[in-house]
């Protein structure tokens, strides 16, 4: 590698540093980083602010801005307030009952919606019932980061990284299903009786507390019924187009964007009110972030260290296929999983050729989806939707610390992907 790489490697790995130890704020971490790397030339303006493949990812940016409007405006109507008390009320006050029953709700929106615009959809509910249960928040959250990430696994539309995949290989909504979704049904069983274990603490029943959710009236929590409408035929219109990006053609951050501005100009909420939910914060270290990896792509670090476990595979499919699922998952731990899948797809592609280039060779395609998106669950700042929830949480003073979440996140992420290997071994190897 050249000096250049050398000190983009320095630079990120210091920069990670500091995010995970929380020495500085993730925010001036990421963009000091980002900033050294322009510095070094390990990337410049054009490649940081206008490449598709190293710069900063604007779909994701908008995405995540337009949901927060929406959701900011559905704040105000109370349906937050009234989903809170109706999970409750079906859990009937059992925290673990309550866990099982978010989990299920977060994986099933997150396979027809992406993962981020889920999280952002559940948060405010979590918050809302925790309270009313006198329960710690953190451990919800990150159970729900999680099972979006997971669940989003099953689609093509779930996952950023799976429509580069699709893309790239050719393949259909369908093919995700048929092949991605039986796993992650029995991958969601397993995360499930994994929190029973992982956050037992956590699962404190108060009987009075509970007996108080179920006298609650969930409507009564409704206070704007029209502005509730408004936003819902939004909210649906929006999600309707997220599924049917393959027919319509429009980005998600388009649809996100163009309703957030239908539902502040055909309702009576004002644009500071709109504006109010929006995380800057998790926005701006997205950049920074995008930058930083993006100067690991653009000085040939990412590229160099996938074309070595390619050549390791020596042409046999079992290997290149074990050894993609776990370096995918290794990697997608540490740098964002969009990136990491933009950079190595090519080079799948190359492999599901060389191995005749049927559906036998698929395998590679799966196995690279099976450790990006499952591989985000290792860390805090694998997954987009993990950033978010812990942007959410600082915002409502519930700050999830960076180890908190990763000491659950690589125990998850080392049993899914066990999980995840015999699966393809039998499936398609044998």
């Amino acid at each position: 590698m050249s000096v250049t790489a050398w000190l983009a490697v320095v630079a990120f790995l210091g920069a990670y540093a500091l995010i995970a130890t929380e020495r500085i704020h993730r925010v001036m971490a990421a963009l000091g980083g980002a900033g050294i790397m322009l510095l070094i030339h390990a990337t410049d303006a054009k490649a940081a602010f206008f490449s598709e493949h190293s710069g900063i990812d604007w779909n994701v940016v908008f995405l995540l801005l337009g949901m927060m409007v929406i959701v900011g405006v559905l704040k105000q109507t109370g349906v937050f307030e009234y989903l809170a008390i109706w999970a409750a009320k079906r859990a009937r006050g059992r925290p673990f009952r309550l866990m099982a029953l978010l989990i299920v709700i977060t994986a099933l929106a997150s396979a027809l919606l992406d993962n981020v615009t889920t999280v952002l959809l559940i948060a405010p509910v979590t918050f809302l019932v925790c309270e009313r249960l006198a329960l710690p928040v953190a451990p919800f959250l990150i159970a729900e980061a999680m099972a979006s990430n997971i669940g989003g696994t099953a689609t093509l539309v779930g996952d950023p990284p799976n429509i580069i995949i699709a893309s790239r290989g050719g393949l259909s909504f369908n093919d995700f299903l048929v092949h991605l979704a039986p796993l992650v049904v029995v991958l969601l069983v397993v995360f499930i009786g994994l929190c029973r274990i992982m956050f037992r603490k956590s699962f404190v029943y108060d009987p009075e507390r509970a007996a108080e959710i179920m006298r609650l009236q969930e409507r009564e929590a409704i206070g704007d019924r029209r502005l509730l409408w408004q936003s819902l035929t939004v909210l649906v219109i929006v999600m309707a187009a997220f599924v049917l990006h393959p027919v319509l053609h429009y980005e998600p951050s388009i649809v996100a964007v163009l309703g957030a501005g239908v539902l502040v100009a055909a309702t009576r909420v004002t644009t500071q009110e709109a504006l109010e939910e929006v995380e800057w914060e998790t926005l701006v270290f997205f950049a920074g972030l995008f930058v930083m990896v993006g100067a690991l792509v653009e000085t040939g670090v990412i590229g160099q260290i996938s074309q070595a476990a390619v050549q390791a595979t020596e042409g046999r499919l079992g290997v290149a296929t074990m050894l993609l699922l776990w370096a995918s998952a290794g990697l997608s731990a540490i740098v964002d999983n969009i990136p990491y899948v933009a950079t190595m797809s090519p080079i799948v592609a190359e492999l599901v050729s060389a191995n005749g280039g049927n559906d036998h060779a698929q395998v590679l395609w799966w196995a690279l989806a099976l450790g990006a998106d499952l591989g985000g669950n290792a860390t805090a700042v694998g997954a987009a939707a993990n950033v978010v929830v812990l942007g959410i949480a600082a915002r409502n003073r519930a700050p999830i610390s960076f180890w908190e979440f990763t000491k659950y996140g690589l125990i998850v992420t080392l049993v899914t992907i066990t999980v995840a290997t015999p699966y393809l071994w039998l499936r398609y190897l044998t």
